[in-house]
């Protein structure tokens, strides 16, 4: 996943159909474990636009999107966000959230 800042965010979201941007923080143990879940599922769909950033940076994300922990995975559809993720049970749940999503970019 490439490290995105929120100009970045803005324009993907914007600008592509169907994103997915994973927010954490370094100091939090299970935004480690749930980067390396997805990073596996990352490989399996490797068309699926999703990008990442450190929340300690792109604060102002925080506030406008009103994320309530970390981690947290946010799926937009036209630019517009359709879910927030907090709880990721496991890599097949993962998998099946995004490969939903990532459907949805196939088909328009």
């Amino acid at each position: 996943m490439k490290e995105w800042t929120h100009k970045e965010w803005l324009k993907e979201k914007n600008t592509s159909q169907v994103t997915a941007f994973y927010l954490y923080t370094p100091m939090c143990g299970t935004c480690q474990v749930t980067t390396k879940m997805l990073d596996i599922v990352r490989e399996l769909l490797p068309d699926l636009n999703i990008g990442k950033a450190n929340l300690n940076y792109v604060q102002e994300i925080a506030k406008l999107y009103e994320v309530e922990s970390v981690p947290c995975l946010i799926l937009t559809e036209d630019g517009l966000v359709k879910e927030k993720i907090y709880a990721f049970h496991s890599v097949p749940f993962i998998y099946e959230k995004l490969k939903g999503v990532d459907a949805k970019r196939h088909a328009w």
